[in-house]
């Protein structure tokens, strides 16, 4: 069964199931509060502007963004499609980041790509669409079908953020790598979005509480 968190009631219902579902989390919750939904524009915008933020700082991410989405107004796949390279390439864009942006706006042209579908595929088929996709990892494919599609399952096993709130709720002796994260999250579906939500508040919880952890988001 799909759920999509597309509203705050969406997700405070979702959580409540969670705790139920696996009492671990009770305690979570209680420290935590009920975790703020966190969402994205949809389409190739969305994805577009994740891209642009893979491996920087919120700050320069945003700035990068804000002017390739000025400068490209509206945005749209086939703007992006016939906009020269080096023209980009100014706006603060890497040559790996233009090449990825180049192949999703021509799949979507060419419509063997339809982003807003994958809200109604299972989790790990929508994310292995995404990662077939040149310069898409793991995290990215999670994220968009997170905060962009509200996909209820998405689980982002590869962020450091949920894998270090996770060790620490669970009492883990070591931060989980991505693959041991996999596993961690079955007793939490459908519902491994709403999870990551709630990890990612008890990161913020963990972080007001022993400063700045390593590898924070």
């Amino acid at each position: 069964m799909l759920i999509h968190l597309e509203t705050q009631a969406d997700l405070d219902d979702a959580i409540h199931k969670l705790v139920e579902q696996d009492r671990r989390l009770r305690p979570i919750l209680e420290l935590t509060g009920m975790p703020a939904i966190r969402q994205r524009e949809p389409g190739f915008a969305g994805l577009a502007a994740i891209i642009c933020g893979q491996q920087l700082s919120t700050a320069s991410a945003a700035a990068i963004w804000g002017r390739v989405s000025t400068a490209f107004d509206p945005f749209h796949h086939d703007a992006i499609r016939k906009a020269r390279a080096d023209r980009l390439g100014r706006l603060g864009l890497s040559a790996a980041k233009i090449k990825t942006l180049k192949h999703i706006a021509r799949e979507l042209a060419e419509e063997r790509l339809n982003l807003d579908v994958l809200a109604n595929e299972e989790a790990d088929a929508a994310h292995n669409t995404l990662t077939a996709l040149p310069g898409i990892g793991p995290w990215t494919a999670d994220v968009y079908l997170l905060f962009c599609l509200g996909h209820g399952d998405a689980w982002p096993a590869g962020d450091l953020a949920v894998q270090e709130a996770v060790k620490v709720g669970l009492g883990l002796k070591e931060r989980p790598t991505p693959k041991q994260m996999a596993p961690l999250a079955e007793p939490w579906r459908p519902l491994r979005g709403a999870a990551a939500h709630l990890w990612w508040a008890y990161y913020r919880v963990l972080r007001n509480r022993e400063g700045v952890i390593a590898g924070a988001k």
